[in-house]
């Protein structure tokens, strides 16, 4: 333990270099506050890397005087971690270990406080029940994918998802349910803010099912800069892996256009005709968009995404122009999360057609249909 005094200019200069968190690698804890009472309070530790006499951890025989109250031999730490250094596991805590732990944290404070307030970002989540599985999108993970280009504008974010939902995707009253919770949710927490002008930024994360995913993006097409993330299996995670547009997106249209248009996005699937024309009939109309191996991860790049929602917006002005703006446009998506929210996002209520979303069910037996989006032009038939 410490038997040094160390000068208040050491003690600012070093909070300052750890921005008052512990440095401990992984730790990141706050130390001006107790984070279950939000009550602030000095909570810090300064430890020694090289301690400052030669009998205590880690030592030296000449170098302990001579680091005494240098800042680059010194750490922030909370009260476990300091313990866990210099008590409970000093052989597993080398010189070298905590130096690394110190200088990746430093570095990581410099990188993220060097970003200019223009940088602030809101992270928004979205969530609903898929199947039997609860969303994964959380705070945390949505924070760290944003930096270091961005920084969260606050430690909350905006949760527009429903908490403790028992429905599933197969229940009768769901679709109703989470569509009209989305629309009080984000009419609550963002519209207001979108009015007195203090959303800039906004990012984006969200797992649900498709139709909600692109209910979302409609909702979001009026903010005045997003960006939508995507959660990748392969690395697990939200960051964008690569950069670089990709794989091109294919674009199919159908032979006759008497019957009902279907736009099918075949992205993280393969979405057969027949699965269509089992909903629709055989007339159906079917357009596509679709990529040469379908896979979960297709969406590998920022880049990929804008192409996505360019290919998107061009095919709805073919289908406008093909069909006549009285049509009401059935959608089918298989796509990944990013790719659903955008289709929404590039949807313009007053240019394109009415649209009928579907959803997979495999135990329904195929596409069942989850909900219309956009009001029915004056004098176009009831579907």
């Amino acid at each position: 333990m410490s038997i040094s005094y160390i000068p208040d200019a050491v003690k600012l200069r070093l909070w300052g270099k750890a921005a008052g968190r512990c440095q401990y690698g992984g730790c990141n804890a706050p130390l001006w506050l107790d984070e279950l009472t939000q009550f602030e309070f000095n909570a810090a530790y300064i430890a020694h890397i090289v301690a400052d006499s030669p009998d205590g951890p880690r030592g030296h025989p000449e170098q302990s005087s001579r680091l005494r109250t240098d800042p680059s031999n010194l750490m922030l730490l909370c009260d476990k971690h300091h313990r866990l250094v210099d008590i409970a596991d000093v052989g597993g805590h080398p010189r070298e270990r905590l130096e690394a732990m110190k200088a990746e944290h430093e570095r990581r404070i410099e990188i993220t406080g060097g970003i200019q307030p223009a940088r602030k970002t809101e992270v928004l989540l979205y969530g609903a029940n898929i199947g039997a599985h609860a969303s994964p999108v959380n705070y945390v993970a949505a924070a760290e994918a944003v930096m270091p280009d961005r920084f969260p504008a606050d430690r909350r974010g905006i949760a527009l998802g429903m908490k403790g939902s028992m429905l599933q995707d197969r229940d009768q009253s769901f679709w109703q349910v989470e569509s009209d919770q989305l629309l009080r949710s984000f009419a609550t927490q963002v519209t207001p803010r979108l009015a007195e002008g203090s959303l800039q930024h906004v990012s984006v994360f969200s797992v649900a099912p498709q139709p909600l995913l692109v209910r979302l993006g409609t909702l979001l097409s009026d903010l005045p800069d997003a960006e939508v993330f995507q959660l990748h299996r392969e690395p697990r995670g939200w960051r964008w892996p690569e950069t670089g547009e990709g794989p091109q997106f294919i674009v199919t249209e159908p032979t006759a256009t008497r019957g009902p248009p279907a736009l099918v996005l075949s992205i993280s699937a393969t979405v057969t005709d027949k699965r269509i024309v089992d909903v629709l009939g055989s007339d159906a109309a079917i357009w596509r968009i679709s990529l040469a191996t379908p896979n979960n991860d297709a969406l590998r790049s920022r880049e990929m995404l804008g192409a996505f929602r360019r290919t998107a917006r061009t095919i709805l002005d073919r289908i406008k122009a093909m069909h006549g703006e009285m049509a009401l446009l059935h959608l089918f998506p298989a796509a990944p999360v990013s790719a659903a929210v955008e289709f929404g996002r590039v949807w313009m209520p007053k240019a394109d057609l009415r649209l009928r979303l579907y959803d997979e069910q495999k135990q329904l037996g195929g596409f069942v249909h989850a909900m219309d989006i956009g009001e029915m032009p004056v004098g176009a038939a009831h579907a």
